[in-house]
């Protein structure tokens, strides 16, 4: 909860840098007045604004995370689940959004796996919370020091150990994000009873249906549709409205 309230604070107070809408509101300003929506009930307005604010580049996991507590209060545990997911992505660290994304599952009838299809995944976010990219780099810059330090002191044998270790330690920590980076892209149902098609176009049969929540890997993209592969292997064609990618901001996930 810390952690999202400064998320919060820092969204708050340098957003006000942007540009101005052409209403003449800060980004900043806007966010605000969104969630002055969504506390006076008009779930609808406040989430169409996090849309308007996400589309436009303003990303935020406190954004999302309010997107998340809106399209829940209206009864959209799908959307509700993308937009905490999306959050997570921003802020892999954040507690209060695991548990969010838990309550959420259990919600839309789900186990674990259906919402984390690719072990990849869960590598790549942890190698962003620990930074292990950063750290793998400064191991390297050790390790050439310590091989310089070895052969300017020959009398010091203990650098040239130091060195090896700090090299091995350094790739282990790089293959991390590596193995991360190859994690498939994955989308989430937001709603429910999606139709699976057996082709990328409006009038292609259907032949079948996903689970609203569901996380499934993308396996190609086509206009406005998706090709996604079920928990149980299935894979077909799904309207790109009715799934939404985490890998980006909702810009090209509308229809």
């Amino acid at each position: 909860m810390r952690i999202r309230g400064a998320l919060l604070l820092a969204f708050c107070l340098l957003l006000p840098q942007a540009g101005r809408t052409e209403e003449g509101k800060s980004p900043a300003e806007r966010f605000r007045a969104a969630g002055e929506l969504v506390r006076k009930g008009d779930l609808l307005k406040g989430i169409a604004s996090y849309r308007e604010l996400a589309e436009g580049g303003t990303e935020s996991a406190s954004l999302y995370w309010n997107w998340a507590q809106a399209a829940s209060a209206q009864g959209e545990v799908g959307e509700a689940l993308w937009a905490a997911l999306r959050a997570r992505e921003l802020d892999p660290g954040d507690g209060a959004l695991s548990r969010e994304i838990q309550r959420l599952r259990e919600a839309a009838n789900l186990d674990s796996a259906e919402i984390a299809p690719d072990p990849l995944a869960v590598l790549a976010r942890q190698a962003r919370r620990f930074h292990l990219g950063a750290l793998a780099l400064l191991l390297s810059a050790a390790s050439v020091g310590a091989r310089l330090l070895a052969r300017l002191l020959p009398r010091r044998p203990e650098f040239g150990p130091l060195a090896w270790a700090a090299f091995a330690l350094a790739c282990l920590l790089g293959a991390l994000p590596l193995a991360g980076s190859m994690a498939r892209p994955t989308a989430v149902v937001v709603r429910r009873g999606a139709p699976l098609f057996d082709s990328a176009s409006p009038t292609a049969s259907p032949m079948g249906a996903l689970r609203l929540g569901e996380v499934v890997p993308v396996v190609e993209r086509s206009g406005g549709f998706l090709r996604v592969e079920d928990s149980s292997g299935a894979r077909g064609w799904a309207r790109a409205e009715e799934v939404w990618p985490l890998d980006q901001p909702p810009t090209s996930v509308t229809p």
